[in-house]
Order: structure tokens, then sequence, then C-alpha cells
């Protein structure tokens, strides 16, 4: 460490959403940062994933920062679910509106962060060689930021353009009189795949697992409906933070708890599409029974099937899109605009992978058991390695050298999603072991970085220096965040999601959310720093 490196109070990693709420936190502590980011603007995941087609999952009116009145006043979104340029608007209107980007390391990314335990601080080491001196260290990284390549043989050998959904170019993507590819079926490739077959001159979607995924029911906003917001802004903001998933879904269905008043085993069949003909597809998640009971399930996944065998015109690829073998509500949920019917295009070719399977990439495109598909651009709609990746991407030491990466080696352990025991004076934001992905992200953000820059200024106000998650507080949160997930589609043994990490190869499958809601997840930070942050050592 250079003896001209300047000790700051705090080094937060990532100018997404999490990051820029930071400073505005830390600007109010008086406290003396700096924060580091890979790419050349704010944004994060909405920086990044510039597909087409990307948009918001949840009304956006509700993923939005609720700390300042005015700022809720001077934005108006343009639709019910706004898509990544909206988005990503609204993140450089906020940069902009508070003086963000003075505060902000552009293309620096962190390689290493090691506790100093003669001097108690980081020194986090950028891929420059620059290096930085924080008491605390912040890693506000994101949950999805990391993609996730396939091992696929011969990957490197293919001579076409290669992009994946999660690295988008910055500029337009022509697809006009192009073979296409699409590797993959989730979130991405869901919204993706309506939008590239407007140009292209074939679309084949390379689908390995069927996935469920509902109507938007996404439109323009009047300014009717704008005002409306504006005047309840701060019910929609009360509701949101007591809820299970951050969510009033407001101008959708009602409050997220607004579930149905009967299970849908308790219906007969009949009733059953009745109800699904007035309230539509996406109320067959409402029932109570099926989120927890398989059989329950069933009865809504098969219902789901029959709609898509209305919607798909030809009987062979409507077989094949049908999700079987895995519940409803196991994965995080997909939302779509004309995904089913896209593939009643003539220029959309789905290629089901269980009847023939993917053997190799080669220089051309793409060689299944059954045939070669000569492509012009090969799109990677694979994912991330999520919640965990961009942790374990950064060489982050603890006490005696402890590497995160080792510590977690059996699957994430964290107190709260908050901290990790033996790793001083750090903070993850919406880390394994919080709502984070079950949940409105920015409602968890803003719940996070509060709850931290709370604990900086106790920590100052009663002259201490360091905070550490105490191992057995740290082993019964974990224990609890299993606890309340067991029972749910969540975690049941057919399920493969990216929850429990199954999409990366070797990575242990431990279920890392937390399942308990927005609301009782708040309750019991709340109660854990008013205990004064019982659960944590303090020094």
């Amino acid at each position: 460490m250079s003896d001209q490196t300047k000790m700051l109070d705090v080094v937060v990693v990532g100018a997404g959403f999490s990051g820029m709420y930071l400073i505005i936190k830390l600007r109010e502590l008086g406290m003396t940062y700096t924060v580091l980011e890979q790419g050349d603007d704010v944004g994060g995941t909405w920086y990044w994933n510039r597909y087409p087609g990307a948009r918001c999952d949840i009304p956006t009116i509700e993923y939005s920062y609720s700390f300042d009145d005015e700022l809720e006043q001077s934005w108006d979104w343009q639709e019910l679910m706004a898509a990544q340029p909206e988005i990503l608007g609204y993140a450089n209107h906020v940069a902009d509106r508070y003086d963000l980007r003075e505060d902000i390391r552009f293309n620096t990314a962190v390689v290493s962060a090691e506790y100093q335990e003669d001097g108690s601080f980081w020194k986090v080491v950028a891929a420059s060689g620059e290096e930085f001196a924080s008491r605390f260290l912040v890693m506000a990284t994101g949950c999805l930021s990391v993609p996730n390549w396939p091992d696929i043989p011969g990957r490197d050998d293919y001579q076409g353009r290669v992009i994946h959904t999660g690295l988008w170019p910055h500029e337009p993507v022509d697809f006009s009189g192009l073979k296409v590819g699409i590797v993959g079926t989730g979130s991405s490739a869901v919204q993706s795949i309506p939008e590239i077959a407007q140009t292209a001159e074939t679309l084949y979607v390379f689908q390995r697992t069927p996935v469920y995924t509902f109507p938007a029911g996404n439109h323009e906003l009047t300014d009717e409906f704008r005002q409306d917001i504006k005047t309840r802004y701060a019910d929609i903001r009360e509701m949101q933070r007591s809820s299970m998933a951050g969510m009033a879904l407001y101008g959708v269905m009602g409050r997220l708890q607004d579930i149905a008043d009967v299970n849908i085993k308790d219906l007969s069949d009949a009733e059953r599409r009745e109800r699904l003909a007035e309230e539509g597809l996406p109320s067959i998640r409402r029932y109570p029974d099926v989120m927890v009971d398989l059989e329950a399930n069933e009865i809504a996944c098969e219902l789901y099937r029959e709609y898509i065998r209305e919607v798909v015109e030809d009987e062979d690829a409507a077989e094949s899109l049908l999700p079987l073998g895995y519940p409803i509500g196991c994965k995080r949920q997909v939302i779509d605009i004309g995904y089913y019917e896209a593939f009643n295009q003539d220029n959309v070719c789905l290629v089901d992978l269980r009847k023939e399977a993917l053997q190799n990439i080669n220089q051309a495109g793409i060689q299944t058991t059954a045939q070669q598909y000569d492509l012009d651009v090969l799109v990677y709609a694979t994912g991330f390695d999520a919640m965990t990746g961009a942790l374990t991407a950064v060489d982050i030491r603890g006490r005696d050298g402890l590497a995160l990466k080792e510590k977690w080696q059996d699957g994430p352990r964290s107190y709260l999603g908050l901290q990790v025991a033996g790793f001083p004076n750090m903070f993850t934001v919406t880390g394994p072991g919080s709502p984070s992905v079950l949940s409105n992200m920015i409602c968890s953000i803003e719940q996070h970085c509060d709850w931290i820059a709370d604990g900086l200024e106790y920590l100052r106000a009663n002259e201490l220096q360091t905070i550490e998650a105490k191992e057995g507080s740290e082993d019964a949160w974990v224990k609890h965040v299993n606890e309340v997930a067991d029972g749910t589609m969540l975690t049941t043994p057919s399920c493969a999601s990216w929850y429990l990490g199954v999409n990366i190869p070797g990575k242990p499958r431990v279920f890392m959310p937390y399942v308990g809601g927005v609301g009782a997840y708040r309750d019991h930070c709340a109660a854990i720093a008013a205990e004064g942050y019982k659960g944590f050592e303090l020094g």
C-alpha cells in the first residue's frame, strides 16, 4: 500500500441502483468514500442488459426510489412495465439530479479486496493496479451481473457474431436478412425472441427446458394514471414495505396479498375455467395451495399447458413448449409480450434439445444429433452466475486471509444477507440470505442501504471501529432461511433454478434468497438494530 493512498471511510463497489443510493446516504453522514464501477456510466444491470425486449417485470412506478418526494414527482413513467431504455434514462436522471457521477470512478474493475488486520482496514485493488484503502467495504455488485457462458464443446470455434444478452452491444443490432440462433429460454430469451423474430430471416430457438411465462399486460400510462400515482406514492410505498415481495402491484391487480379466496383444489373444473376466463392466465398462481401443494400446482400447470395448445398453432411446437416435470413457481416468474405468438411466425423454428441433443458448436453454427444449423449470429441467453457470482469473481479475503470463495465452497452463508462472519466491516447489498431476487429490487436495495448507513452512524456515535457477523448468528440465519423455504415450490426436488445455483456447473445446490417476505425481513433487521445490533460483534 502506497504511503500516498488516502484512507477513506468507505469504498463502494458498483454504481447500479445500490451504489447510486449509497452515495446519497454517505453524503448525509459526511463520510469520505468513493464508488468503483467497471462500466463507463451508471445503471448496473440496465447498463449492461440492452437486449431487444428487455424490460422491468413489475410495475415500474414501484421499481423506483422512494427516498425523495420531489424525485417521485419529477419523473413520468411512460409504460406500466418500462423497457430498458426508459429505466436507464431514469438512472441517468437520478445521477444528473444529484450529481452522483462526481463521486464515481468509472472503468474501474475491482479484482481483489483484502482485510488488513494490522490497522483494521480494507485494501482494494483495481485491474489497473490502483489501490484504495477504507475502513468499510460495501459490495454493491448486484445479484444478476456475471453472465453465464455455457461450456459447450467447440464454443470458441464459431466464426460468426456472438452476443450475450447480459453484455449486449450499446449500438443497435440489425438482424435483417440474418440467420440467428438463440440458446436458452429463460427470461432474457422470452423477452428478446419476439423482438428478434420481427426482422431476422430465420430465428432458431434452441430450447432445453420449456418455461412458464405469463403475459405482461403492459400498456402506456395515461396522464390521469400518472397523476393518480403521484398523489398515492406514500400509500404505495407503505404497501411495498410490508408486503411479501416489496410490491403493491398498483394498477395491476391490487395488493400483492390480495390472493384468491379459495384453493384451486376446492373448485370444480368448470369453476376453475370460469375464473381463468374472468381473471386471466396469471390468476392461476394466486390460489394459496398452488404454491405449497404439488397436486394443486399440477392442476394449475395443466391449465397453463392448455393455454399453450390454444395459442401455438403448430401441434409439434406446442407440445415441445409445454413445461413438464417441474412446478409453476419454482423459478423466478417470467413475463412476456407475444412469446408464444412468435412461434406462429414462419421464420421462427423451435429446436427441442430434448429430442435432438446439442452436440457441439462449430465454425458455421450449431450441430445437433439431427442436423447442422448454420448461423450468422449466435445469441447466448443463458443467464447469470446469480447472487454470488459477482462476489466470488473478486478475490475477497477476510481474517487470516480467508477467501470468500473458499468459505462459500459448500454454498453461501451470511447473516441477513448483509454480512459474512470472518469479514469485518464488509457489507453485501441484497446478498444471499436476503429477499433480493424474490422481491422488488429497489425496495430491497433502499432498505439494505438505509440499514448499512444507520449502522455506520451507530458505530461512529458509540466510538466503535468494527462490526462483524458472529458465526453463530450466521448459522442460525442460514438455518432459518432454509426452514422458511422448505415446503414451497422453490425447493421441490424437481426444481432446477438459478435460485439454487444449478445453472452453474459445480456450484453447490443451496437455496440462496429469503422467502419469508420483505415485510418480515425488514422487521427482523429493524429489531436486530434496535437491540444494539444483536448477533454482530462490535469492537
